[in-house]
């Protein structure tokens, strides 16, 4: 005889797997024929992007490109410095322990270095170092019983669980478009350098749905057409709706954006403007907290029980936190002096987490190019600049799940009239906790007999180490409240072992069901 029960509903969202691999990009760039012969190799940078992801059995692939800006110093008469665009198309294939078809990805992306070397005067060879780190998530609907509404005198040792059960999940393709105009004496030549963060996130939940808002922070390094080098910045706004049915306010969601593909060209009607287009996708995960009334163990006084028991690994205690840390540091480049800074690229890196005592300690590099002028024309720098950074919250220990992510909100290099730079930068810091939680539940309850009270008997028992009211009371089918009440024991939860107890116990003769 199946037994009638009530269910609560949880939905566990959990990594399966992940991996963290280095990729080799490569590839040739030939000199358009109306640009000048290379001389040197000044500077390299990309922007990856990410247009097609899947999961099959056991493995994943990632195909994107990497969007790639090449200064050099042209073999001519004046030693201009000139530029080249060019993509790099990628596709990685690697392993990954129990991922399946169905599953969810979620992927970073980090151009490590580049490396170019000079075939000839008009090719190049480009190897971009890329950094992929993957990981793989499933969501299960596990039914949890916490209540049976068909048999009168069970006893259940219940447990309150508080745990993040996943409300839903969603994602959604918006476009960051503009045309941005440059000073009207600039006669645009061609674009040397581009790049794009996401600042300012931002989310605000509605009746079903997530409206997610942020900016598209870009900055170009452009050439005039007079051999002049110039900057150019804006902000482009983003804004999705991520469609999530039962999402409240009380939820909590994690909202991340991926560069998808993008489009940063002159503008051919115009030569004072630049057309910028970013085809960007949103991903949201909304967890609602929820207490589970768990039933650890069960038992009837008036029938034998059988039951399944497994274990499930559900999220809990997650809190998102986001935090600014703010540098300000002074740089010395010998050899620029008072020459023209003429742009700042930085990369922030942690290379050491650290989980202690209720804090998660940081410590990482800002990994910075500044190119400048110089006598020749233009020279880049690498320099390393360490950060550390300490968070603190109640929810953090030695064994929780940490996502970090860093977004850079502010990087501003002030060169001084000593020829020191003065870096200005804020690192948000966007941190992610949970805790795994290992629940034991139980399913498929079966009545294998029924019993009718006949006799009504007591036995002494003596205590053993170990023991608590709940098991001796399952032994001799008796209850807790009855073993207390015999006994005048005030607290249920201290017995101790040598203690003698009087066990009213219910004799019983089966009977068919």
């Amino acid at each position: 005889m199946l037994l009638e029960t009530e269910k609560e509903s949880v939905c566990v969202n959990q990594i399966v797997g992940q991996k963290k691999e280095e990729a080799i990009v490569e590839g040739d760039v030939i000199v358009n024929d109306i640009k000048p012969d290379v001389l040197n190799i000044i500077s390299a940078t990309g922007i990856p992007c990410v247009y097609k992801k899947e999961i099959m059995e056991g493995k994943i692939r990632i195909d994107g490109s990497i969007n790639t800006y090449i200064i050099y110093l042209a073999d001519d008469e004046n030693s201009t410095v000139r530029s080249l665009n060019t993509v790099l198309d990628f596709t990685q294939v690697f392993d990954i322990d129990g991922a399946e078809t169905g599953m969810i990805i979620n992927e970073q992306l980090n151009v490590l270095n580049f490396e170019c070397r000079i075939l000839n005067s008009r090719k190049i060879n480009i190897k971009a170092i890329l950094e992929i780190e993957a990981k793989i998530y499933s969501n299960d609907n596990v039914d949890i019983i916490s209540n049976i509404s068909n048999l009168n005198d069970i006893q259940t040792l219940n447990n309150n669980r508080v745990v993040n059960s996943l409300v839903g999940s969603g994602n959604t393709r918006v476009y960051a478009k503009d045309t941005i105009s440059i000073d009207n004496v600039d006669d645009l030549a061609e674009i040397m350098r581009a790049d794009i963060k996401i600042v300012d996130k931002d989310i605000k939940l509605s009746y079903n749905k997530v409206l997610a808002k942020a900016d598209a922070s870009v900055k170009i390094l452009y050439l005039t057409e007079d051999n002049r080098i110039k900057s150019v910045d804006t902000k482009i706004p983003i804004m999705g709706f991520v469609d999530i049915e039962n999402i409240n306010d009380d939820d909590i969601c994690d909202v991340d954006y991926k560069l998808k593909n993008l489009i940063i060209k002159p503008n051919n009607a115009d030569a004072h403007t630049i057309y910028i287009e970013a085809e960007i996708e949103i991903i949201c995960f909304a967890y609602e907290t929820k207490t589970i009334n768990l039933i650890e163990d069960l038992y009837s006084i008036s029938s034998d029980l059988s039951f399944k028991q497994k274990q499930i690994t559900a999220m809990a205690g997650k809190q998102n936190i986001k935090e600014t840390c703010e540098i300000n540091e002074k740089v010395n480049i010998p050899d620029l002096g008072n020459n023209q800074l003429y742009d700042v690229c930085i990369r922030p890196q942690i290379t050491t987490t650290t989980l202690k005592n209720g804090k998660v300690i940081y410590e990482g590099q800002i990994n910075m190019e500044f190119l400048y002028e110089t006598l020749s024309g233009m020279e880049s720098r690498r320099i390393e600049l360490p950060f550390n950074y300490n968070v603190e919250s109640d929810g953090i220990d030695e064994v929780c799940n940490l996502e970090t992510t860093i977004d850079t909100k502010r990087d501003d290099f002030i060169l001084n009239n000593d020829g020191n730079i003065e870096a200005k930068i804020e690192l948000e810091f966007n941190i992610a906790i949970s805790k795994n939680e290992n629940i034991n539940i139980i399913n498929e309850i079966a009545m294998e007999d029924s019993r009718q009270n006949n006799i009504y008997s007591m036995v002494i028992y003596f205590v053993k180490p170990g023991d608590n009211l709940w098991q001796i009371a399952k032994k001799f089918k008796s209850t807790i409240e009855d073993i207390a009440r015999v006994n005048n024991i005030e607290d249920v939860n201290k017995i101790y072992p040598g203690q003698q107890l009087y066990i009213p116990k219910f004799v019983n003769r089966s009977v068919a069901v």
